[in-house]
């Protein structure tokens, strides 16, 4: 019988070096409620810290070996048991963490002042790791509709024909607006790709956080025949909370592009062993953590939920766009302040709530917020209370 896990239970992080918690911007109002980073405060499935005591317990932690066959295959076994999709052993890598992976993947795959795309209003990361390595970042932005995002085919085919852009980045899912690509829109996608000879970064890292009624498309599983022009980059950081380990699968199908990650990653920056923890973590989730992962897809379920039932009872005028996937929620909150600067500063200064503000992903995510809702109900039910405090004498007619 499966153990069933509290996710009510409030965690003190506070003085534990957590970034999340210990780390709050000097104009924060104060008790300040932490919306903002992604990682959980739902404790690790009980078979994980089975697994990180008992290694303890051997007493040494010295170099550990991410190449070994069993590792492999225990990662290489989930994403077959989850979605159907085979991962050949050797055609994975490790990084100490996903944007790291993008970092080298850059340097891999263009050289300084080439174009790479992206979908904005999207993960942050990307355009600092595009703009730090001297690229450029070109942007095909995601179309807000009736409330909704979908992607802009038209304008990725004029930005991918040009011969100085070399390729994308994709979100899937997509953080911070929840989409869950189906499989004809990445398809799509890689066609275009594939009509101009470009390569596909997939950062794939939110796939096992999936909202009821939705799926997710591995891009290596749905379109193999492109496969040599795809890199997926995946880890348990996400699914079971062990962002702090730094453990990440990157799944380089191409043998070039493969020997270059080990010249850049090994070679050059001396990228080696992965921590002996991270290891032994994502080895208990992937063989144990199914259980405690359904359960706290299904508690964010009703976190969402119940998101969704106080926004349309107390800040009616606020968008909550529906998420498919991730635990990070998007919301539209223009219609209580315009301005977005002005929005960040009633959140954390009278509010005492700190958000990742919608405009740090793009210019169209100006007034926008992005919720982390991977917390106790109580805790999310006090962040929309301090909210909604602020915001229900703010309506712009």
């Amino acid at each position: 019988m499966s153990i069933q896990y509290n996710f009510d239970e409030l965690v003190d992080r506070s003085h534990t070096h957590s970034v999340k918690w210990d780390i709050v911007p000097p104009n924060a109002a104060k008790d300040t409620l932490p919306m903002w980073i992604a990682d959980m405060d739902f404790p690790c499935a009980q078979p994980i810290l089975d697994a990180l005591h008992k290694r303890v317990d051997n007493r040494i932690f010295g170099y550990s070996n991410y190449h070994s066959d069993e590792i492999k295959q225990t990662v290489t076994d989930w994403f077959q048991r989850r979605f159907e999709w085979t991962i050949h052993k050797e055609e994975m890598v490790f990084s100490p963490g996903v944007v790291p992976a993008i970092a080298f993947l850059l340097h891999i795959l263009t050289e300084p002042g080439d174009g790479v795309v992206i979908q904005q209003p999207v993960y942050y990361p990307f355009a600092d790791k595009i703009e730090n390595s001297g690229r450029r970042v070109v942007n095909n932005p995601l179309c807000y509709k009736d409330g909704a995002y979908t992607m802009d085919y038209d304008d990725l085919d004029r930005k991918l024909a040009d011969p100085s852009v070399k390729g994308m980045i994709l979100c899937s899912p997509h953080n911070p607006v929840g989409r869950v690509w189906t499989a004809a829109e990445l398809k799509q996608v890689v066609a275009i790709a594939q009509k101009y000879d470009k390569w596909i970064i997939s950062d794939e890292i939110h796939c096992d956080l999936i909202r009821r009624g939705f799926t997710h498309q591995p891009v290596l599983k749905l379109c193999p025949e492109y496969r040599q022009r795809i890199i997926v980059c995946t880890a348990p950081s996400k699914t079971f909370n062990l962002a702090g380990l730094q453990m990440s699968n990157i799944v380089i199908p191409n043998e070039a592009y493969r020997a270059r990650w080990w010249d850049i990653t090994m070679n050059e920056f001396s990228i080696a062993s992965a921590n002996p923890f991270g290891i032994t973590a994502m080895m208990a989730a992937y063989t144990q953590g199914e259980a405690w992962l359904d359960q706290v897809n299904a508690y964010l379920d009703e976190n969402v939920a119940f998101m969704r039932q106080y926004l349309q009872q107390h800040l009616p005028k606020a968008h909550m766009v529906e998420p498919q996937g991730t635990y990070l929620v998007w919301v539209d909150l223009r219609a209580y302040c315009s301005d977005a600067k002005k929005l960040e500063q009633l959140m954390l200064e009278e509010a005492g709530v700190y958000f990742d503000e919608g405009y740090i992903f793009g210019e169209a995510g100006a007034g926008f917020e992005r919720f982390n809702i991977a917390c106790p109900r109580r805790i999310l039910q006090q962040c929309l209370e301090r909210m909604t405090k602020v915001l229900q004498s703010l309506i712009i007619d």
